[in-house]
């Protein structure tokens, strides 16, 4: 009498499985890091997010974000000020050809107009983070140390954003191919869009924000 072939489970169910529990694994690891579950912490971003003036452009950046912001508007304003940062170095590493770029481009975007608004730009990375590490230290709610790290916070996101619109002012008067500005300008948009988002998020923050 011939053996029976012992049959083993299909390999896409050891699949699912595996992938099911690192899936767990993940959410209970966002859920001990910031206190809340990560279905709750991406409900507060995305809920934050459609107070401010480019609510999408905050959900796209700042919804990754979620489990290391849990539920607290200081983090979040942290946490969007250092994109706004990172997108400000993005732009001025284009403008000045650190993006791989060829050399003879490079030196085409490093004068002029183009070159003022790279430099400007990493004023504003500078200010954003500047802003991001002074939350750091901001202490207590309500303490008079919170509230002058707040004052700061906002003079320096609010000048980032003005650097955001000087950039655009020069982009306007510079003679370049179409398609060259285009892409810096839009470049420059999206950095100014995240530095909006982020200063709103800064000046909702009020003496019993955590």
């Amino acid at each position: 009498m011939a053996m029976r072939r012992r049959r083993h489970p299909p390999l896409f169910l050891f699949l699912s499985v595996f992938l099911f529990l690192a899936a767990t694994a993940a959410a209970e690891r966002a859920r001990s890091r910031s206190g809340v579950s990560q279905a709750a912490a991406e409900d507060f971003v995305r809920r934050s997010c459609r107070a401010t003036r480019y609510p999408q452009v905050c959900e796209r950046s700042l919804v990754p974000l979620a489990p290391s912001v849990g539920r607290s508007p200081r983090l979040l304003a942290q946490a969007a000020l250092t994109v706004g940062a990172d997108r400000a170095r993005s732009c001025s590493s284009y403008l000045g050809g650190g993006s791989g770029g060829s050399s003879s481009s490079s030196k085409k975007r490093s004068g002029g107009a183009m070159g003022d608004c790279a430099e400007t730009l990493r004023d504003a990375e500078e200010r954003l983070r500047q802003s991001a590490a002074e939350m750091n230290g901001m202490g207590r709610a309500g303490s008079p140390r919170f509230a002058w790290r707040l004052s700061n916070v906002q003079t320096w996101a609010s000048a980032a954003l003005t650097d955001a619109s000087t950039c655009l002012d020069s982009l306007a008067t510079y003679p370049s191919p179409a398609g060259q500005k285009e892409e810096v300008r839009k470049r420059v948009i999206a950095m100014s869009q995240s530095t909006s988002n982020a200063l709103a998020f800064v000046n909702n923050l009020h003496p019993n924000s955590s």
